[in-house]
């Protein structure tokens, strides 16, 4: 397999008429889905929450109030609860993609990752009930799946935070769910942007932590359909993961810079050799569509049947699910199709 660029987009979330607050609005994926959003539904409002006066400022710059009359920019904190839960009044739907994602920043800075990640978590959770949402969808990552770092556990935190949210808004509450995929092309800081300025800048040689080291990837436009989509399903508790393709460091520098040498420079602290979406305890409550995965939450009143009518069915005995052991793998062609449709608008 040679990395199916798959279109997570369907079932379709219809969004016309309903108002939806993005936090993290002006990082790559909320500045992602804010286009994607506006550019095919009639939203009554949508509000773009972070706490960067100056990201806000240059986001309105390329999408200002003036043509898209339904959108906001709120200022605001996540560590912030009173503030998430005046901006949250009148929302229908909530994408938390606020966090501190940097793996070394958090190592070094583990109370701010806490406090952004974490109690963060707990206050859109709080906000979302008291202001009397109808969904929440919330953005992992693949290191929150047997995490080594403080960023994957601080996730993880935060993953079973808003799993365990459901039992708190109970029946015909809030309904809180969480999607977690892998390395995001085209995102702000990753690998193959760091990859494109050293090219541009004329480098000799390509730095890589390990050639052994493995990644799961997905391009912005498809997390955005990802999270929509598994948005439009939802019934709440549910862990959603995409199946996406691996491809190894190594393979995607040699794709990036054919005939470039590699210079290993060692993996960082708290970085894995490969990253995990599924673990073999969690393949336990796991169901398989098409195009992904659902990990179930161990509530009593939690049932299955809508995803089984659907096709969903439990995955094989001792599955996992990860980056090294994965049997889709990213081809050098598909990889520039991904580059090419990583970027939102493409």
């Amino acid at each position: 397999m040679t990395g199916t660029l798959r279109d997570f987009s369907k079932p379709v979330m219809d969004l016309n008429g309903k108002s939806v607050l993005v936090t993290g609005g002006t990082g790559s994926f909320g500045k992602a889905i804010t286009r994607y959003i506006l550019e095919r539904f009639a939203v009554r409002r949508l509000v773009v929450f972070s706490r960067d006066e100056l990201k806000q400022f240059e986001m309105e710059r390329s999408l200002p109030v003036a043509k898209h009359p339904a959108l906001r920019y709120f200022i605001g904190d996540v560590r912030d609860q009173g503030r998430l839960t005046s901006a949250m009044r009148g929302i229908d739907y909530v994408i938390h993609a606020a966090a501190m994602k940097q793996v070394p920043t958090a190592e070094y800075n583990p109370f701010e990752c806490i406090r952004t990640n974490v109690i963060g978590a707990e206050n859109v959770v709080q906000a979302a009930m008291e202001a009397g949402v109808q969904k929440v969808l919330a953005l992992s990552t693949d290191k929150a799946a047997n995490p080594i770092n403080l960023y994957g556990a601080s996730k993880l935190a935060s993953d079973k935070i808003f799993v365990a949210a459901n039992n708190v808004s109970g029946f015909g509450g809030t309904r809180f769910a969480v999607v977690r995929y892998g390395n995001v092309i085209g995102s702000r800081g990753s690998v193959v942007e760091l990859f494109g300025t050293l090219l541009r800048e004329g480098a000799r040689e390509i730095p890589i932590t390990d050639p052994r080291m493995t990644r799961f990837w997905i391009t912005l436009n498809q997390g955005v359909g990802f999270v929509l989509s598994s948005m439009e399903m939802m019934q709440g508790g549910e862990l959603f993961v995409p199946k996406i393709p691996s491809m190894r460091i190594a393979d995607l520098a040699a794709s990036m810079a054919p005939g470039l040498p590699h210079r290993a420079i060692g993996i960082r602290p708290g970085e894995k050799l490969h990253e995990v979406l599924i673990s073999e305890d969690d393949a336990r409550l796991t169901l398989e569509l098409d195009d992904r995965f659902i990990v179930q939450p161990a509530f009593p009143f939690w049932r299955a049947e809508p995803y089984q009518r659907s096709g969903a069915h439990p995955v094989p005995e001792g599955f996992s699910y990860t980056s090294d052991r994965n049997t889709e793998w990213l081809s050098a062609e598909a990889l520039q199709q991904l580059i090419a449709l990583g970027t939102p608008g493409a």
